[in-house]
């Protein structure tokens, strides 16, 4: 690595997208002794998520701002991400030598424009996880494949490989088994009603339905989307099932994860934009977050991706 690389860098850093997720589908199949689920998902990314800044240095320390409240640096999914590209670097050489390494230490200060709900089951933390871990390996200079950003990002979650591969995706095992796929791109209004759960409420469950039976894809996709974790969400959260309930007047609509948020699907952006609308003359009106979003097969990240590499090559 030349001396001034990280210098260099730094004054090319841009704004990085950590977009959202749905789940398109999501059955639970099993759980192993583990504890761990299995399940059968299909991911879309959408056009709407977080945004991170990266300016790299050499100091070898990683900050992020501003602090996420209730999130100590070290429980955060960024730092833990940055940190954990930092570790497998020094390991294995990447970055060229290891003398180089630890003459240039791999620092970072992070800035996060957040604006995806905490607990809604969009994947923000997943997403911007996997955001540091595509956007570092470019701005450290490390080379490191995309089949190993993706076993560092499953040790920090299981929906992080997802995000760091960009592409559309039916997952299977505990959501690390991942197949390309194609999904129509509809638009969608995405309603947040004012609750947070915790994942861990939802899979402990008892009631939580853990045997339904393993389809193929193509059999899949040709039958209506559910989500078995629906079921225990608006069970333990009557302000889910009441926006659920109005939301099926309009469109086809469900849970995506085990969060909070709510999507309705449509064939065009007016169709749900005008249900946003009436929204506002609702008892919900001013107890939801909502959004209108377009479905994604592949990840704005790597639209930045492609752009910041050939802006870089260009100006060599």
């Amino acid at each position: 690595m030349p001396a001034n690389n990280i210098q260099t860098l730094k004054a090319k850093s841009i704004a990085w997208p950590s977009p959202a997720k749905l789940n398109l589908f999501l059955y639970i199949t099993g759980r192993r002794d583990n504890g761990y689920h299995e399940l059968q998902t299909l991911f879309q990314f959408i056009d709407f998520g977080d945004t991170l800044f990266f300016d790299v240095n050499n100091t070898g320390e990683i900050t992020i701002t501003p602090a996420i409240e209730g999130v100590s640096l070290e429980q955060n999914l960024i730092w833990k991400a940055a940190n954990a590209l930092k570790v497998y670097a020094q390991q294995n050489g990447s970055c060229g030598s290891q003398s180089n390494i630890e003459q240039h230490k791999l620092g970072v200060d992070i800035q996060l424009d957040k604006i995806l709900p905490m607990g809604g089951g969009l994947g923000g933390g997943s997403s911007n996880a996997a955001t540091t871990l595509v956007a570092l390996n470019t701005l450290w200079n490390l080379n490191i494949d995309i089949d190993t950003l993706a076993e560092i990002g499953l040790a920090l979650g299981a929906d992080v490989p997802v995000f760091v591969r960009g592409q559309a995706a039916f997952a299977e095992g505990v959501g690390e088994k991942l197949e390309p796929a194609h999904p129509a791109e509809k638009w969608y209004l995405v309603l947040k009603p004012d609750v947070n759960i915790a994942t861990a409420d939802i899979f402990t469950h008892p009631d939580l339905t853990r045997n339904t039976p393993k389809q193929a894809l193509s059999t899949l996709l040709q039958q209506g989307y559910e989500n078995d974790c629906e079921k225990i969400v608006t069970l333990l959260y009557p302000e889910v099932a009441k926006q659920l309930s109005w939301l099926l007047q309009y469109a086809p609509s469900r849970l995506t994860g085990t969060g909070s948020c709510l999507f309705a699907e449509f064939d065009t952006q007016q169709q749900a934009e005008q249900v946003l609308e009436y929204l506002a003359s609702t008892e919900f009106s001013n107890s939801v977050f909502g959004f209108i979003a377009k479905g994604m097969n592949t990840s704005s990240l790597y639209k930045t991706l492609a752009d910041y590499k050939q802006a870089n090559h260009n100006s060599i």
